[in-house]
């Protein structure tokens, strides 16, 4: 009853505002299912109608690729520049921040509000520099080259929540540890690295995310050659001057979106433990 008595036209409101804000963000995920089901034609004369026939060859195409470049080789390349980009900044990114968030100086402080500022400046700034300078150390279009590259453009993002959740750890283990004769590295992996492993979580999901979704950036580093493009820009591939198959570029994304969404079900609950902790 006392439940009945507090539901009144407020909330009402609100939950039909709720509603509609849902429908508002599912017209995407509506559009992207009705055209990679239908044919060409169809989906250029009618995109918004359910489809009147299954066209399922679509996903044959899409996965075929065009213009040399299958996405099978696609997904392999941001696979292994994906994998090899999150190891390395939860590498580095758990080590940074322990070191800025256990040392009392003004220098972390500084280093802290450094990384800080990489989150808020845009990457795009530095495009062209980047660009020669891989292109001079002969890393240009390589796997390792992408892994450097994205290691240091989301090595801020990394640093800022690791260093908020190292913060909030106590330190009476690394202190019992180091009573027992521990050194800082081994009190780090062995005691603070295994309490880390929601932000851990946090880290290798939106980082992955992030490197695996990005077009601008393997569009300039990996426009070049077939062999070693990745997947958003082997589906860009479908897209042409003067002919587009925008139902095979919807199947094309939708294969793409399969093993993300996939990880994010699974992690979701680590995602959000890690940034409440790092906001702490």
């Amino acid at each position: 009853m006392n439940y009945l008595n507090r539901y009144g036209p407020a909330t009402l409101a609100r939950e039909v505002s709720l509603l509609l804000v849902a429908v508002i963000w599912w017209i995407p995920f509506y559009v992207l299912i009705t055209v990679m089901l239908k044919s060409s034609v169809e989906a250029m004369r009618s995109p918004f109608s359910v489809p009147t026939q299954l066209e399922l060859s679509n996903f044959t195409k899409a996965w075929q690729g065009s213009s040399g470049v299958g996405l099978g080789t696609g997904a392999l390349n941001s696979a292994i520049i994906t994998g090899g980009s999150v190891l390395a900044l939860i590498a580095v990114g758990s080590i940074s921040a322990y070191v800025i968030a256990r040392q009392r100086a003004r220098l972390s402080d500084a280093l802290y509000l450094a990384f800080v500022l990489g989150i808020i400046l845009p990457a795009q700034l530095g495009i062209v520099p980047i660009y020669v300078g891989l292109r001079q150390v002969g890393l240009l279009g390589t796997h390792a080259g992408a892994i450097l590259l994205y290691t240091g453009l989301l090595l801020p993002l990394s640093v800022f929540l690791y260093t908020g959740f190292v913060r909030a750890l106590p330190r009476d283990y690394e202190e019992a540890a180091f009573i027992d004769g521990a050194s800082r590295w081994q009190a780090f992996t062995r005691i603070v690295f295994p309490l880390l492993s929601s932000v851990t979580g946090t880290v290798a999901v939106l980082t992955g995310l992030i490197v695996w979704n990005d077009f601008f950036t393997q569009l300039v580093f990996f426009g070049g050659g077939a062999n070693n493009r990745t997947l958003p820009v082997a589906i860009y591939s479908f897209v042409g001057e003067y002919e587009s198959q925008w139902n095979v570029v919807f199947a094309a994304v939708a294969i793409a979106l399969a093993p993300v969404l996939g990880l994010y079900f699974v992690a979701q609950r680590s995602l959000v433990r890690g940034f409440t902790g790092g906001i702490k």
